[in-house]
């Protein structure tokens, strides 16, 4: 069976936009540009996996509960956009070896789901994200920023769409 090519994408931030710690639905708005670089990434073959720190969890400014009905509530959002989301995994913990910028859960998400790392990619909005992909082997590593930077980034993006060229 061949492996799979996943994009992952880091959640506040890059999927919707981080209001700090958004847990409620009605704080949910998307990231002008990530749908349309996800119907993309589905149309050249990749699968799409959330990767999240979710610390707070731990913090006590939500619960487990919460966060999954916002994941619910998130997936469903995707599915209405018509695309699929493969998995989501958080690290609800402030240490933890899942919490990023380990590379703990994109390792878990490979195990899991036979996924070529080097023929993947990632997409987040803070360099911890960038350097988790690259610790766990992801080929290449975008970060979505307009005031940050990362020597470990295949590129820094304004916005989701200047990627769609690079599927």
């Amino acid at each position: 069976m061949p492996k799979r090519r996943v994009l992952f994408l880091d959640r506040d931030g890059t999927i919707n936009i981080d209001k700090h710690y958004v847990y409620r639905t009605k704080d949910f708005e998307w990231v002008p540009g990530i749908v349309e670089l996800c119907r993309a990434a589905v149309a050249a073959g990749y699968e799409l996996v959330i990767i999240t720190n979710q610390s707070g969890i731990e913090r006590g400014y939500f619960t487990e509960a919460d966060y999954a009905v916002f994941t619910h509530f998130l997936r469903n959002s995707f599915a209405e956009q018509g695309i699929p989301i493969l998995d989501v995994l958080h690290c609800p913990y402030l240490k933890h070896e899942d919490r990023k910028p380990s590379p703990g859960l994109f390792l878990r998400a490979a195990a899991r789901w036979g996924i070529d790392m080097t023929a993947s990619a990632s997409l987040g909005d803070k360099p911890r994200d960038v350097e988790a992909g690259h610790r766990a082997g992801v080929g290449r590593n975008y970060l979505l920023s307009t005031d940050a930077e990362s020597p470990l980034a295949t590129a820094v993006v304004a916005d989701p769409r200047e990627l769609i060229a690079e599927l």
